[in-house]
């Protein structure tokens, strides 16, 4: 029970999280892409950056919430920690090439790590069934 409770308060932290994140995009976009190191061209760039930011950003959240609301539903938390680590995983792979991400986005990629790492130790355990 206390797993559960735990989760839910979990996801509805990355909720809001995700949301926040994705009305600062919407509201400044150019604030928010100069603080990710993005550069936005031309209408291609802006709607790339909003399909990302604004609209990934706002799917996370819905689906956290609805996660935190159907606790019966242990996969749609599990289905919330993996987008919230393929950030950090594409992180990863692109250090290979480039380098880590410095500054204030790598505090975030840690912050994504941790919260779905956390995510998925959170998931209720299985019960053994009934014979």
């Amino acid at each position: 029970m206390l797993r559960q409770k735990l989760r839910a308060q979990l996801l509805n932290l990355i909720a809001l999280a995700s949301s926040l994140a994705a009305l600062a995009a919407l509201l400044d976009p150019d604030r928010v892409a100069i603080a990710m190191g993005v550069f936005l061209v031309g209408v291609n760039g802006y709607s790339q950056f909003f399909a990302m930011y604004v609209g990934v950003r706002a799917a996370t959240a819905a689906l956290a919430l609805l996660a935190a609301r159907q606790a019966d539903q242990p996969v749609l938390g599990d289905i919330t920690a993996l987008f919230v680590l393929a950030q950090p995983a594409g992180r990863f792979v692109a250090a290979f090439a480039i380098g880590l991400p410095q500054g204030l986005l790598l505090v975030v990629c840690g912050i994504e790590l941790a919260a779905g790492l956390l995510l998925l130790a959170l998931r209720p355990r299985l019960r053994a069934a009934a014979p």
